[in-house]
């Protein structure tokens, strides 16, 4: 008979979930803060920049405070990591068009590396399981 254990995250896990809310609530907020700011990252071939810079706002805010709370874990994992794949094209779209932004190149050539590791960080707080 197979027992499942509830997972327990380790202490550097816990450091990674603080990370992982830390980023997606400040980035959350500023998404309502300066929405005209983040509205003129999302690509043009996207319709209703506002409404997309709106919503992901929510969904970040929501996945922050997911990550917080054991049961909620999981699923929030899951959905920050599918919405930070989600806005990859603004990554790109802003390194095609460096003078659009007041962002130097390095900076955005930057964020890629970053984004891995924040997946990978999403990844190893809400979903990779340890042996009880």
């Amino acid at each position: 008979m197979t027992v499942l254990h509830e997972h327990k995250p380790g202490r550097g896990q816990l450091i990674g979930i603080g990370f992982v809310f830390l980023w997606f609530f400040i980035g959350g907020i500023l998404h309502f803060v300066a929405t005209d700011t983040e509205a003129t990252i999302v690509p043009p071939w996207m319709p209703w920049p506002m409404a997309a810079v709106l919503v992901s706002g929510v969904f970040e805010l929501l996945g922050a405070f997911g990550v917080l709370h054991r049961r909620t874990r999981r699923a929030a994992g899951i959905g920050l990591f599918l919405l930070t794949i989600a806005v990859t094209p603004a990554h790109f779209y802003m390194l095609q068009r460096p003078e659009l932004f007041p962002v130097p190149l390095w900076a955005l050539w930057l964020r890629l590396p970053i984004q891995v590791g924040l997946l990978w960080l999403i990844w190893w707080g809400t979903w990779k399981q340890r042996q009880a």
